[in-house]
């Protein structure tokens, strides 16, 4: 009978069957909805600066300082989402961010000094709904366990899809109305995702406050602090190959097909991430992450190496194979190893050091290209994925254990 269902649940046909679940076609479309703003708000944030005080330096800063607020306040955000309601949190949380979104629409247009900016941006990054964690965590409570890795399989998809549609949405938006109305899109669609996931009750993940009981955090579980350490470096992966495409087409003189090799990176990772997600893989999750993340560093190695753009139209591709299903699996094993009850706390850990991650190695990267070239940052992200490998290879045998409160020594 088991062999039966998991044959059922392979195949590209697991994700029709997945959307049939009740309930699952609504949550992956208001999820979707409300996880937009993720790849939209930095880009909004530096064209209206731009625009209203002409700084890059100044467009920057905002822009960082909103990126690392989400990122301090998405794991608080998590945890207490798994001790009274995410419902709860994510209407309070929610209507917060569309105030601070207001304060510094506001301290933009009307020219406030620079303090000021940061302020407001400290405000609204700092209340930023965690959509996509919150999102994964509910899944977990909706769909049955043998569906879980093609759930996992279909939010990495969405992630793609958002990272490469977010961006133009808001070109689209800022140049045909006004700079302002990338940051008011970014609070529309937050606050309609969220109204959303809030209505969606069927995946509603039981909470401390439902249950009676307090769930342990899940950053003193031993393996989810390797996972954490894990996720940082594969950050500065992701980071360092943005940059070292950028770069590589600043060199050939190519600007104009920036977009296109940065497109194609996330159209390798989509492929793999609806391959990856389709097949019933019989490895346990541990070693099935550890697999993934090996091929990370290694599939960088040839954007260090060309120097022809066609090729490295194709080098773009393939080092993007790996993400998706290294996500994926970094999603499954995180659930086999949250403690029940911690599971947005967990996925918002994941998510903030990424994106940490991500900030470092894209300031790193920078540094190394403009003083050595593409290849350099290349190297990078090549770097990044060999840590990445490291720290799962040193913790792997905590990754493979049930929930314990004993902390990574």
């Amino acid at each position: 009978m088991a062999s039966t269902i998991s044959e059922l649940n392979s195949g590209l046909g697991a994700y029709s069957r997945l959307l049939r679940s009740p309930g699952a076609g609504a949550l992956a479309l208001w999820g979707l909805i409300g996880r937009f703003p993720t790849a939209m708000r930095a880009v909004s944030c530096v064209m209206l600066i731009l625009a209203t005080e002409g700084s890059l330096q100044a467009a920057g800063t905002v822009a960082g300082v909103i990126v690392l607020a989400q990122g301090i306040a998405g794991p608080v955000f998590g945890r207490l989402a798994d001790r009274r309601s995410q419902r709860e949190i994510m209407l309070i949380v929610c209507a917060l961010h569309g105030m601070g979104m207001g304060l510094l629409l506001a301290a933009a247009v009307f020219h406030a000094p620079l303090w000021l900016l940061i302020c407001a941006a400290v405000c609204a990054g700092g209340t930023a709904v965690p959509v996509g964690p919150f999102a994964r965590a509910r899944w977990a409570a909706l769909v049955d366990a043998d569906k879980l890795r093609t759930a996992y399989a279909l939010e990495s998809i969405l992630d793609e899809i958002v990272f490469v549609l977010g961006p133009l949405l808001v070109v689209v938006v800022v140049t045909g109305l006004h700079p302002a109305f990338g940051l008011v899109a970014c609070a529309v669609l937050v606050i309609v995702g969220c109204a959303g996931l809030a209505r969606h009750r069927q995946s509603e993940p039981a909470a401390g406050a439902m249950t009676g009981r307090k769930s342990d955090p899940a950053i003193l579980i031993a393996g989810v602090q390797i996972m954490v350490m894990t996720y940082v470096a594969m950050g500065v992966h992701l980071g360092a190959i943005d940059i070292s495409l950028i770069s590589f087409a600043r060199e050939q003189h190519i600007t104009e097909v920036t977009g296109w090799l940065l497109a194609l990176n996330a159209l390798g990772s989509m492929v793999s991430g609806i391959w990856f997600g389709a097949v019933n893989w019989r490895m346990p999750e541990s070693r099935l992450f550890l697999v993934t993340v090996a091929m990370l560093g290694v599939a960088a190695v040839p954007l260090a190496l060309v120097d022809a753009p066609p090729v490295m139209a194709l080098c773009a591709f393939l080092s993007g194979l790996p993400i998706a299903p290294t996500w994926i699996a970094g999603s499954s094993l995180l659930q086999s190893l949250a403690p029940p009850g911690s599971l947005s706390e967990g996925f918002s850990w994941l998510s903030s050091l990424a994106a940490l991650g991500a900030a470092i190695g894209i300031a790193i990267s920078g540094a190394l290209a403009d003083a050595g070239g593409s290849d350099k940052a290349a190297a990078l992200a090549v770097g990044g994925g060999v840590i990445a490998l490291l720290v799962v290879a040193a913790g792997y045998r905590k990754l493979g254990k049930t929930p314990t409160r004993k902390v990574l020594r």
